[in-house]
């Protein structure tokens, strides 16, 4: 797709990236004739009559002399900018060239000698709309545009696909991968969108930069900044320009003294990102590296995938010599994170996961993935998938289970993942705020509760908002994210009528497999080694000529001698029960 493309697709555009290219049309350009073919104006005859009529009336002297000498040069100024004014009226014709998508068999019984009638609103493709004003005007501003997403052409396979129902194993119970349809990689790249999507209501967002800092009524911390709650209502009033808090408060930019410090080449290598991210981060050498897999050349040479890894992981991969000259293990480029400003290492996930945008404040689109998972799907598919294919910027999927705050708060006290204290306390918040437990009148808004460990978005004003409001909630109260998501995303939908792109879980499974933590995998026993096995030699086998030398009660059989006592025998009450004993297990161990 060429880089001037506005990115406006319709049902005919798919794998229309040739046709575009061969099928350009420019529309015919008006020339201006020379100055030498055009007749010499009328006002011209007038004024020689004036030269007459001065020469006959001015005495020759002086002061005859001085007059006609001024009046001249008014006449030939006045003649000089009457002229130029001419020419100006004449010469203001832009150059405007266009070039069209696939054509219609109407469309073309309409054209004339293969030039195009110049209604543009009936073209289905628009590519390449460039002015070319002369140098001496003013440049005009053009018209925004942005990307409005697409439909698959008619016959596609992802144009009707629909999930299959769940497989009947029910010897597996929980969560599991669904199909997904994805495009071909190459259709996938040729719908890469070259215009940004709109941003409703807010047009331009600013970040607070503070060196003084003074601490909130609760929570937050200096790299947050420490917002008051004014400020945190502020912010959920949506306006055109805003300037809110978003990490990064201290020093001169993201990554430079401001508690998050990265070096500055790791700083220059993401500035060059400009297009697609894919990220991850392991602090407190809490996971293993997990590789992509299945991803396309394009993408290996044109998405980013950057690790951020604090000093005890870098110490770890430099001791296993996983750490290349490139400061690359496997397609990963790592990024050294220092003065960290969490003690928690799951906190510190968390900048990277929701700030990307302050990171890399060139690229356009990010993919998060927690480091626990392994992304086997081309980061291109996935964007495509669930981005541009929805007409989205933000895509998260839903909890695979639970799908009301009130429930996820109660799951996380049970599984101890913070103090219950602190869970309560936000909660309460949020429901003197007004968050109620999920029910269906909050359809089309299918759960409260993500499954964040992957987030698809593309980097404009409103969802650079949404993730630093989310962030400044976290950074606030407890750093369990699915429990401020919805409020976050409700405040921000009752402004704007943004919303978010929620998939199935299942989708996300599809696309991301995965693993376990570290520690888990250092505690589970090792296979035992090769020289260890012990293997046991068959048995002999018996022949005729084995039976006749040995005597039958030397002989011992390989095969274990079937008992023919019969033991007590139950009753069919007695099964019920244990059936109804091993369902309720498998139940038990659902999720």
């Amino acid at each position: 797709m060429t880089t001037g493309s506005l990115g406006l697709r319709s049902s005919g555009s798919y794998g229309s990236l040739l046709q575009i290219q061969n099928n350009s049309v420019s529309l015919p350009i008006q020339t201006t004739p020379p100055v030498s073919s055009r007749k010499p104006p009328k006002m011209l005859k007038e004024k020689e009559k004036l030269f007459h009529w001065i020469y006959k009336f001015a005495p020759r002297n002086k002061v005859g002399m001085l007059l006609l000498s001024l009046v001249s040069a008014a006449v030939f100024i006045w003649v000089l900018y009457v002229g130029k004014g001419e020419d100006a009226q004449l010469t203001i014709i832009p150059n405007t060239s266009i070039e069209f998508g696939p054509i219609s068999k109407q469309k073309e019984k309409d054209s004339v000698d293969g030039i195009l009638s110049p209604q543009i609103e009936e073209v289905q493709v628009i590519a390449n709309v460039t002015l070319q004003p002369l140098s001496l005007l003013p440049t005009p501003v053009p018209p925004h545009v942005f990307f409005t997403g697409y439909k698959l052409p008619p016959g596609n396979p992802c144009e009707h696909f629909t999930l299959p129902p769940p497989p009947a194993d029910k010897k597996r119970i929980g969560p599991r991968p669904c199909p997904v349809c994805y495009l071909p990689m190459e259709d996938a790249i040729a719908r890469i969108p070259n215009a940004s999507s709109f941003s409703p209501v807010l047009k331009n967002l600013t970040y607070v930069h503070e060196e003084t800092l003074t601490k909130s009524e609760f929570g937050g911390s200096e790299f947050g900044g420490y917002p008051s709650l004014r400020q945190r209502n502020d912010s959920f009033d949506i306006k055109e320009s805003m300037k809110v808090h978003c990490g990064f408060v201290k020093g001169a930019k993201p990554g430079q003294h401001t508690g998050y410090d990265i070096d500055d080449s790791d700083l220059l290598e993401m500035e060059t990102c400009q297009g697609i991210v894919v990220a991850s981060a392991i602090f407190g050498n809490f996971d293993v590296i997990r590789q992509p897999k299945n991803i396309s050349d394009y993408s290996k040479d044109n998405v980013c995938f950057h690790m951020f890894v604090d000093e005890e992981t870098e110490v770890f991969l430099r001791n296993s010599s996983d750490i290349g000259i490139n400061k690359k293990v496997g397609q990963w480029r790592i990024i050294v994170v220092q003065n960290l400003p969490y003690t928690d290492p799951r906190r510190n996930g968390k900048i990277p996961k929701l700030l990307l945008h302050r990171l890399f404040p060139k690229a356009r689109y990010s993919l998060w993935v927690d480091a626990k998972l392994e992304l086997v799907v081309d980061p291109v598919q996935i964007l495509e998938r669930f981005l541009w294919r929805k007409n989205a910027s933000f895509a998260i999927s839903r909890h695979y289970k639970r799908f009301d705050v009130f429930v996820e708060a109660e799951a996380n006290k049970a599984a101890g993942k913070y103090d219950n204290t602190s869970l309560d306390f936000q909660i309460e918040f949020y429901k003197k705020e007004g968050l109620t437990p999920y029910s269906v009148d909050k359809l089309p808004i299918t759960s409260d509760v993500p499954e964040g460990c992957v987030i698809i978005r593309e980097h404009i004003p409103i969802s650079n908002l949404f993730t630093c409001l989310w962030f400044n909630e976290v950074d606030r109260f407890t750093s369990r994210d699915q429990l401020s998501f919805s409020t976050v995303r409700d405040k921000i939908w009752s402004k704007t009528n943004y919303t978010v792109n929620m998939f199935l879980d299942c989708e996300r499974r599809n696309f991301v497999v995965q693993g376990y933590h570290r520690d888990l995998l250092e505690h589970w026993a090792p296979p035992p080694p090769l020289e260890a096995i012990v293997h046991v030699p068959p048995p002999p086998s018996i022949t005729k000529e084995n039976l006749k030398q040995t005597s039958p009660d030397s002989i011992s059989s390989p095969f274990k001698k079937i008992s023919t006592k019969r033991g007590i025998k139950k009753s069919k009450r007695n099964r019920k029960i244990i059936a109804h004993q091993k369902d309720m297990g498998n139940y038990s161990n659902f999720g």
